[in-house]
């Protein structure tokens, strides 16, 4: 998928102006930026909703405007945050849903069904014949994602996808995108206003203001130098820290020896965060914590470490 200077005007007014991007295969790109910004308005182009007054948009190399815009519309997946399931569907019919319109066959449909059930954590025994109003938020945002998985889309847009689960289903939900992220590498285009979700989940950001793109990089790169004090003053004063949340504890930490018990040790889970780390480390007043999975210690992570990861990704 590629813009080029693309514009789109409301009763002559620049929704989005001058956008010009490309999407690369197998990356999470994510759009940020303050509410009227153009966010949702650039997703809209991408599956023909709206279409541009200037520029051009190509998606697999040709003129999106030579696309019918239903059958572009099946070739990609969508995630949004009300979820959307058909309430008097099951969970196997509404996954089913996009196969079901590809025409693919019945065998195909349902092998395709339990194995994104799978991908999303939902056991296919359990939840296949369940129907949305038996599932929890966390849930069915999950069989959401499901679904548009079912028909193995070139390109996924997301818009907002968490946004209607609490924090603690929101950042499950975030861990589960990235475990599929990490097996089927899809091309994603998200919409959030969370920025820790943007740092999270994505290969590039890219930052708008009133319409124009202003920056384009990865969030390394985003955080470290941010291209205007525009960007400067939205990513905020604890940018540093933000860069913390792609690394979790076992990243950084002093492996041990086999035999150490955990007991009563101040410790953190393996998989965390290490700007949560980095906060629980400061909240006990303490300069290390042991790095366990389950019971068992895997290492030890020193507080030192953390600030001179920050200190590094700021130089």
């Amino acid at each position: 998928m590629q813009f080029e200077d693309v514009g789109v005007l409301y009763q002559g007014i620049p929704a989005v102006q001058n956008l010009s991007f490309a999407l690369q295969e197998g990356e999470v790109s994510v759009l940020v930026g303050p509410s009227g910004c153009g966010k949702s308005t650039t997703l809209r182009l991408v599956n023909r909703l709206l279409n541009p007054t200037t520029g051009k948009i190509f998606y697999q190399d040709q003129p999106l405007s030579q696309y019918e815009p239903e059958t572009l519309r099946r070739s990609m997946g969508y995630s949004i945050q009300g979820v959307g399931l058909f309430p008097h569907w099951t969970v196997a019919q509404n996954v089913a849903a996009v196969p079901q319109l590809l025409k693919w066959p019945a065998a195909r449909t349902q092998s395709r069904i339990d194995e994104v059930l799978d991908l999303v954590g939902l056991e296919p025994s359990r939840f296949r014949k369940k129907f949305p109003a038996e599932l929890s938020g966390g849930e069915a945002q999950r069989v959401g994602i499901a679904r548009a998985l079912a028909g193995d889309p070139p390109l996924l847009l997301m818009d907002e996808p968490f946004g209607a689960v609490d924090a603690l289903q929101r950042n499950r939900l975030q861990k589960v995108l990235l475990s599929i992220q990490k097996h089927v590498k899809k091309t994603i285009l998200l919409v959030t206003h969370d920025l820790d979700e943007a740092v999270l989940l994505s290969d590039r950001l890219l930052v708008l203001q009133q319409g124009r793109l202003v920056q384009h990089a990865s969030p390394s790169e985003v955080l470290r130098s941010p291209a205007t004090p525009f960007v400067q003053e939205f990513l905020g004063a604890d940018r540093a820290l933000k860069r913390l949340i792609r690394y979790r504890a076992q990243d950084v930490m002093e492996p041990l020896g086999a035999g150490v018990e955990v007991g009563s040790l101040d410790q953190v889970q393996h998989n965390t965060n290490l700007r949560d780390a980095f906060s629980l480390m400061v909240a006990l007043g303490k300069d290390s914590l042991y790095v366990v999975d389950g019971s068992q210690v895997l290492g030890q992570l020193y507080k030192k470490a953390i600030e001179k990861l920050a200190a590094e990704d700021q130089s």
